[in-house]
């Protein structure tokens, strides 16, 4: 996992690259965000442990997937996170 972790944050979206912007160094109310983290078998697009807080950029693909999303998201909510979805 640590070998694809490191490939999306070599190439991440324009999207990410735009948002990541904005979230790195603590620029959003202080909070500590990382990019590409593993929680649990998932790794989430951007994650803040305090307040346990997940951001998702979903595209095209996640179209298809919905019930993969649906089933991540139900994981992440069980392990006390708060998901929020852009596409």
């Amino acid at each position: 996992m640590l070998h694809h972790v490191r490939t999306l944050r070599k190439a991440p979206t324009d999207a990410e690259r735009r948002l990541w912007r904005h979230l790195r160094r603590r620029q959003l109310s202080e909070a500590k965000f990382r990019r590409q983290h593993p929680v649990g078998p998932y790794i989430c697009d951007f994650a803040c442990m305090r307040p346990r807080l997940v951001v998702e950029l979903d595209g095209s693909q996640h179209v298809e997937d919905a019930s993969y999303d649906a089933r991540r998201d139900a994981f992440l909510r069980a392990s006390g996170f708060r998901v929020l979805r852009f596409w």
